[in-house]
């Protein structure tokens, strides 16, 4: 795998290559590749900090949201708008993402609980980062979701 830049910046933080950079990736693969068109730029952004990959070639290739308490869930921070380029798929890009979201969420909102709307087909990759079904299923934009949770240990 080629050399990754990572970086987390709160929205206020952000340049316009930036943003135009999230929504198109985002809009590349939420939109076109699964065929589900909606509104991506819900307004959320603004409270969230962004975490970007950023390969060689100055593309963004892999991407996360960090959601604040009662952004998404009253009482939990979440990761949302999990997203990776084809040009990095299959490369183990994914969990690096994840664990480094978790670690910049710990560090930018303290250490709590984690709650992500999964798409059903990555339950399994999900599980396998220490998340929990939490039961709840749903559609959102015609997807089958379930929500999980990753609870911090109790020390």
């Amino acid at each position: 795998m080629q050399e990754i830049r990572w970086e987390n910046k709160h929205f206020d933080e952000l340049t316009a290559k930036d943003v135009y950079a999230i929504g198109h990736l985002r809009q590349q693969v939420f939109v076109v590749e699964q065929d589900c068109p909606y509104l991506d730029f819900d307004f959320l952004d603004y409270q969230c900090w962004h975490v970007m990959a950023w390969d060689e070639d100055g593309d963004l290739v892999a991407y996360t949201r960090l959601v604040p308490k009662k952004g998404s869930y009253d009482h939990d921070i979440a990761i949302g708008r999990v997203v990776s380029s084809h040009k990095v798929r299959r490369t183990g890009i994914g969990r690096i993402l994840m664990e480094k979201s978790k670690i910049y969420a710990w560090e930018v909102f303290g250490k709590c609980n984690i709650r992500i709307s999964a798409q059903d087909y990555l339950l399994k990759f999900y599980t396998s980062l220490g998340f929990v079904d939490t039961g709840k299923k749903y559609l959102e934009d015609g997807i089958p979701h379930s929500e999980m949770y990753l609870k911090v240990e109790e020390n």
